[in-house]
């Protein structure tokens, strides 16, 4: 199978998730007191915004799969400096969200599925940005997958 049929896979892969995260019906498995529902409002807008910064930080390297464009070149600025997946952890942070206001246990097993599959997908993505930019396993050492390390001096 090809790169680019694979890297169409996994965004069907997560165009599937995110739809069935969004058709499910609400539930009631847990209370949603107003400070709960104000986390999931900050989730949902914070990784709305999240996906909208990173993306325009890619500039021409932005692309709807997860296969490096040849127009692209590497970037590790902006929130790229913190992160090497700042939109997948947008995604993350709105399926949060979601799935907090929804009080329903399917919406949590599909969110933790769609948590896995970033996961899997990152891992698949970042053999691809190996592959194709020489300094990419570099950056990889020193910039976390998902979330900045408060600890670590970014660079």
């Amino acid at each position: 199978m090809s790169r680019s049929t694979t890297g169409w896979l996994w965004v069907a892969g997560q165009a599937a998730l995110l739809a069935t995260l969004i058709l499910l019906p609400g539930g009631d498995a847990w209370a949603k007191p107003s400070v709960l529902l104000g986390v999931a409002g900050a989730l949902f807008f914070g990784g709305l915004a999240l996906v909208a910064v990173a993306a325009l930080g890619l500039g021409a390297a932005l692309t709807p799969t997860p296969v490096p464009t040849s127009r692209g070149q590497l970037t590790t600025g902006g929130l790229f400096r913190f992160m090497r997946h700042p939109i997948y952890t947008g995604v993350l942070l709105t399926v949060a969200g979601i799935t907090l206001r929804s009080a329903n246990w399917a919406h949590l097993a599909v969110a933790a599925a769609t948590f896995v599959f970033f996961n899997q997908k990152a891992t698949w993505e970042e053999q691809q940005l190996r592959d194709r930019y020489p300094g990419y396993a570099e950056y990889a050492k020193r910039t976390p997958r998902f979330l900045p390390n408060p600890f670590r001096p970014s660079i």
